[in-house]
């Protein structure tokens, strides 16, 4: 990457997130009333306008120093739209009664695929402007172009949420939200194709791998409560000339959820297809997070453990605990934006009940190159 390569990365950013983000303008605009002006997604809207006015009004970028501050300005507008994936759920969940369940999913199929392809052309742009002047080549074992992994190790990615995961605090909470003793969490063996390694954006693959990991770890943990020892979790590897698979296998039980009709309802907003997005809790949960941002990422889901351990071993008092707010609440968008982030590149994600027994997930994502964005504008 050179300083003529950066620059011209910077305009294209530049011109081309405005049109994105108009498309996305049309879109609410053309929402019933009730709906655009419902609380969650008006604000939604402004801050969708304010950054289209920031984007129309900015001039073109000629020099590094320039560069260096159109940067601080796309870091600013990341940060300022954290809100938007929360505020969208919580808004369409509550006006959901007025919109049909395959408009209201395709709709925020439109509003979060684009707001990935923005987030991947803004943080790619930053990670090529931070690595100008360093030396541009990689580690040999972790080689990456910008935000883009060129020899991704699937294995570690998920030897690496396996850790995380394992490190979190054990509790864990039923269907109801009640509190279930926990003695721990299912280890996970991953046999297959153990050496794979393929071109993906690794933020994107250990957050599906995390929420898929973590519900296999969860379910099994309340299914096996009154058991001496968990099941292992297994996942299996399989590489393909185009693609990479990974099937993830649990005993949790299945998803034999009295609400939901089959397994692909919990990707949907839709609270005719998934009734617990009108549940209280959940509605809740999802006013709090508005109010923090959501940026779905592995990084901040494990901010909250890391600090509630940390002030554990300090004997610190935790001000969000103290005022009655869960470090971690279940806002029920984990398998919603794991499917989104799989899709995006034109991968699929099935989940498949053996009820009684377990889940087994598929997991299916093409090697980058082979696939274009699944925008639609």
């Amino acid at each position: 990457m050179d300083e003529e390569k950066l620059i011209k990365s910077a305009n294209y950013v530049r011109t081309e997130l405005p049109v994105r983000i108009a498309h996305r303008l049309r879109d609410l605009q053309a929402l019933p009333y009730v709906v655009v002006t419902q609380e969650s997604v008006a604000q939604v809207y402004e801050l969708y306008w304010s950054a289209f006015e920031k984007f129309r009004r900015y001039p073109q970028i000629t020099t590094l120093a320039e560069n260096q501050a159109f940067c601080e300005f796309l870091e600013s507008l990341l940060d300022e739209h954290a809100p938007v994936i929360p505020s969208l759920s919580l808004g369409l969940s509550l006006s959901s009664p007025y919109l049909s369940p395959d408009s209201l999913d395709a709709f925020m199929r439109r509003m979060l695929v684009s707001r990935i392809s923005r987030r991947v052309l803004a943080e790619h742009h930053l990670a090529l402007s931070k690595s100008l002047g360093t030396n541009s080549l990689s580690p040999p074992e972790d080689p990456h172009v910008g935000i883009i992994y060129t020899a991704l190790n699937l294995k570690h990615s998920i030897d690496k949420c396996v850790s995380l995961l394992h490190s979190r605090p054990h509790d864990i909470e039923d269907e109801n939200g009640e509190s279930v003793p926990n003695r721990g969490w299912s280890e996970v063996v991953v046999d297959g194709h153990v050496d794979t390694k393929f071109s993906y954006i690794r933020e994107h693959l250990e957050y599906i791998i995390f929420e898929l990991l973590k519900n296999a770890m969860t379910a099994t943990g309340l299914n096996h409560r009154n058991s001496s020892t968990l099941p292992h979790i297994r996942a299996t590897i399989v590489a393909g000339e185009n693609d990479v698979g990974v099937r993830i296998s649990d005993q949790g039980g299945g998803l034999s959820l009295a609400r939901i009709k089959s397994p692909s309802d919990l990707f949907s907003f839709s609270h005719f297809r998934n009734a617990t997005r009108m549940d209280d809790t959940r509605l809740g949960a999802l006013r709090s997070a508005s109010s923090r941002g959501v940026k779905a990422t592995v990084a901040e889901q494990i901010r909250p453990w890391q600090t509630e351990q940390s002030n554990d071993h300090s004997n610190n008092k935790d001000p969000e605990r103290e005022a009655g707010i869960a470090p971690h609440p279940r806002i029920g968008l984990g398998l919603p934006m794991s499917n989104i982030f799989t899709t995006y590149f034109g991968g699929t994600l099935e989940l498949v009940s053996l009820d009684g027994w377990g889940t087994d997930v598929y997991l299916r994502l093409p090697k980058l190159g082979t696939n274009l964005e699944g925008i639609e504008v």
